[in-house]
């Protein structure tokens, strides 16, 4: 049996699109930091909530070693290339 595809569209309902978020957000850092592991490659994921709360993936080597918020945009400073 095949799946059927599927329309993307915002959920309306709050709590469901709580819940999805969460358990994306989750499958989408750990997706990327297996990328990275299998690629050899460097990847990074900044993901921010409906509430501006920050969540992020780094797989540098090198790491960030300082980030800062102004006003809504987010400054990363690397210490690689």
């Amino acid at each position: 049996m095949m799946r059927e595809k599927i329309k993307i569209r915002k959920i309306d309902y709050l709590p469901a699109r709580q819940v999805t978020f969460s358990k994306r957000r989750r499958v989408d850092l750990k997706n990327a930091g297996e990328l990275s592991i299998l690629c050899e490659s460097e990847a990074v994921v900044i993901i921010f909530s409906q509430t501006g709360k920050l969540f992020d993936f780094s797989s540098s080597r090198y790491g960030f070693y300082g980030r800062r918020l102004e006003g809504s945009t987010l400054i990363v400073e690397s210490t690689g290339c």
